[in-house]
């Protein structure tokens, strides 16, 4: 799982690692009620659904975890997930740190990597440069990274986004290493 503020780059942190390992990772495509931003495709970037259906959803246990974040609601697809680490590929879920903690919960062998912002002034000029959101919005989502940045210590690594390809370096290594771990014979995790 790949949690952190919005605008930190989790999408395209999480495009680098598909593109590098598309046989070994699968990427979840979260529900959301959000309205599709200019470029992003309904069934590709989100699956965008009324109220209505994401409630019918909810009732009927369809999601890994959901939450509500800055007005609208997103949630991971459960019969998606499930599908992608029967056929044994590991599952890349970009989440926020809200349904970060509801995974830790439910599934405790989940590795979560929170990804950091080098600064909030940053943050808030990859906002901006966005050009979708209003200043409400904007001062919204900076209120609410902040909030998610005081959490960042519950996760099993926190990558700081300074440059794009150092932290899909960073992230894909992390993955390796918990891939070569949870291979290990449990008679050799003991060892130095």
């Amino acid at each position: 799982m790949i949690a952190g503020p919005s605008g930190v780059g989790k999408g395209s942190v999480v495009d680098g690692l598909l593109a590098r390992d598309p046989e070994g990772l699968a990427l979840s495509v979260s529900v959301t009620t959000r309205a599709p931003r200019p470029n992003e495709r309904d069934g590709v970037d989100y699956r965008f659904v009324s109220d209505e259906v994401f409630d019918q959803r909810i009732a009927d246990d369809a999601f890994l975890e959901w939450a509500e974040v800055v007005g609208h609601r997103s949630g991971t697809p459960r019969e998606e997930a499930e599908r992608a680490l029967d056929a044994g590929r590991d599952v890349i879920v970009e989440i926020d740190v809200q349904g970060a903690r509801q995974v830790r919960d439910r599934v405790p062998g989940a590795l979560l990597i929170f990804l950091a912002p080098p600064s909030l002034d940053e943050l808030e000029r990859r906002l901006r440069g966005r050009g979708t959101e209003s200043e409400e919005r904007i001062a919204l989502r900076l209120a609410t990274a902040e909030e998610e940045l005081a959490q960042r210590s519950w996760f099993d690594h926190v990558v700081v986004n300074d440059r794009l390809q150092r932290a899909i370096d960073e992230v894909a290594a992390i993955i390796q290493a918990s891939r070569e771990a949870s291979s290990r014979p449990a008679s050799e995790e003991h060892l130095p």
